[in-house]
């Protein structure tokens, strides 16, 4: 890409707005080069900004600035959803290695749609495999497992979250460590409405700082659950 990130602008929120309004082919193909100057133009140059950034967190992640390697579909699957409505409502980047089941692995995630935007860290849709691992690593290493996570305690940007099992697992483990120990998947995750950072280069350097905040967090799921 031979252009640099500058931010969206309302435009690419607006588009999201008339989309889903009229979710349909037609109206979609009249509206095709709204699309790509309004959302997919500002995604790849986003893409290509941070890529140096990633390389440098994770020599393997994918940086390529296209659809299917670092940037959503906008057409939705909708064989399995009772919704049928044919394009996305929001659209999202994700940085992450390659692997046959990239669901499974850590990897870092933008995403942006009418309302707002959000972007963090984490697995999409971990196993109980995966969770299990990191369970074993919290109860055979308690003090490793809290110097890794100690910068992510001391900061206030982003939140823990996934869905949680009712009942603890291991009710010896203390508070600090259920939060972690307790959940079926993990995602460290920023959520914000719509801000005058969305509309400039504000919110690639966030980006930049927050993902690289998140890299000890990374690294750790990575050696313990990839």
């Amino acid at each position: 890409m031979d252009k640099s990130f500058s931010g969206f602008c309302p435009d690419s929120l607006e588009f999201f707005e008339k989309l889903a309004a009229n979710n349909n082919k037609a109206w979609f193909e009249e509206h095709r080069e709204d699309f790509e100057q309004y959302l997919m133009e500002p995604l790849k140059n986003m893409v290509s900004d941070l890529s140096v950034v990633m390389l440098a967190i994770d020599p393997e992640l994918v940086v390529i600035p296209a659809v299917d390697k670092t940037i959503s579909r906008i057409y939705r699957d909708t064989r399995f959803s009772r919704n049928k409505s044919p394009y996305k409502t929001c659209l999202w980047i994700t940085f992450k290695r390659r692997s046959p089941d990239w669901k499974t692995a850590p990897c870092f995630f933008f995403e942006i749609s009418a309302d707002g935007y959000r972007y963090g860290m984490g697995f999409y849709s971990a196993t109980r495999e995966t969770m299990d691992s990191l369970r074993r690593f919290i109860e055979a290493k308690p003090a490793e497992f809290r110097k890794a996570v100690a910068a992510f305690g001391r900061q206030n940007t982003f939140t823990l979250e996934g869905d949680r099992y009712k009942r603890q697992l291991n009710p010896a483990l203390p508070d600090d460590l259920q939060q972690w120990h307790g959940r079926k998947n993990v995602y460290a995750i920023c959520r914000r409405p719509v801000d005058g950072r969305l509309f400039t280069r504000g919110i690639c350097d966030d980006l930049r700082d927050g993902f690289g905040m998140l890299k000890p967090l990374y690294e750790l799921l990575w050696r313990v659950c990839g």
